[in-house]
């Protein structure tokens, strides 16, 4: 009896180790792994078709993780929070940015990490004890279907019925004036030709204008030396008379300067007489041709007889 029980308690404390050590494995190996990875959290504003927990995650195109964790947010399903498991020495830094990409046009999904400039601090843990969240960009796709979108919707409003009626009465009014012009087709002709003359002609005037313009031009340059020459000649001569009247001038001053004075005063008395004489042979002029045998006999002029 002694010895079945010894038994048991050598079976239970062998039980016991077991579990101690599978226990401290486990946590070994978490503590370990929880060195050797970091997880980020990155929220998404638009839809992850295609991406599945456990998907890789590429950073400028080499493997540094896999997506751990896909959920839709509590306060708004719109968005799709992603929990990245990425390797410890990934540089996660402050602007770098993920997005969806996928490899190939039909390929499978994945997220992309690019940015991440060496003089950026490190992305760190918020203060609450959350995880540390990588911001995103729209992806290719996702900028292909905004295009997409807005052409779209360019297009409704350019083809509204408003424009479609628009365009049609347009394309009536061109078929319109094409049916015109072809009808006119030898009306047109001949103002092509018609034109076609004119230019020459106008072609022909300007020849000769510029042959005109050309032979004034050269027989100008060829005499204008001569007009330059006599041009000289002439300034020289006034410039000479002027100079001998100034020596006139300067020569007469003291004559010119005592006729001013003295001359002058005399002249004024002399028109004033002249001025006199005049009225007095204008009145005598007017007298004589009024009644001359009065002026010159000193009376009336005889009265012919008038028989009655």
């Amino acid at each position: 009896m002694e010895t079945r029980a010894n038994y048991v308690l050598i079976g239970a404390f062998t039980v016991l180790t077991t579990v101690l050590l599978l226990l401290f494995a486990l946590w070994a190996s978490k503590f370990s792994s929880s060195r050797n990875w970091h997880q980020y959290e990155v929220v998404f504003s638009e839809p992850v078709t295609g991406l599945t927990e456990g998907g890789s995650v590429q950073y400028n195109g080499l493997a540094v993780g896999t997506v751990e964790d896909l959920s839709l947010d509590e306060h708004d399903a719109r968005k799709v929070i992603a929990v990245l498991k990425l390797k410890s020495n990934t540089p996660i830094k402050t602007d770098t940015r993920a997005k969806l990409s996928q490899q190939g046009i039909t390929g499978v999904p994945f997220i992309q990490l690019t940015g991440g400039s060496p003089d950026a601090p490190a992305l760190l843990a918020p203060a609450d004890g959350g995880l540390p969240v990588i911001r995103t960009e729209p992806s290719a796709l996702q900028n292909i279907t905004d295009a997409g979108n807005r052409l779209v919707a360019q297009m409704d409003q350019l083809l509204s019925d408003e424009n479609v009626a628009r365009i049609s009465v347009s394309l009536d009014n061109l078929q319109k004036v094409t049916t015109s012009l072809s009808e006119r087709r030898q009306d047109i002709a001949q103002l092509i030709v018609n034109a076609r003359d004119a230019t020459a002609s106008l072609k022909t005037t300007m020849d000769s204008a510029n042959g005109a313009i050309q032979g004034i031009d050269q027989h100008l340059v060829q005499r204008l030396p001569a007009l330059l020459d006599k041009l000289d000649a002439t300034i020289a001569k006034l410039d000479a008379a002027a100079g001998n009247a100034n020596a006139m001038i300067a020569e007469n001053r003291p004559a010119i300067r005592n006729f001013t004075q003295e001359g002058l005063p005399q002249v004024e008395p002399t028109l004033v007489e002249l001025r006199a004489l005049v009225r007095e042979l204008r009145g005598v002029t007017t007298r004589l041709d009024r009644n001359p045998a009065r002026y010159l006999l000193g009376r009336e002029q005889p009265k012919e007889f008038d028989p009655r």
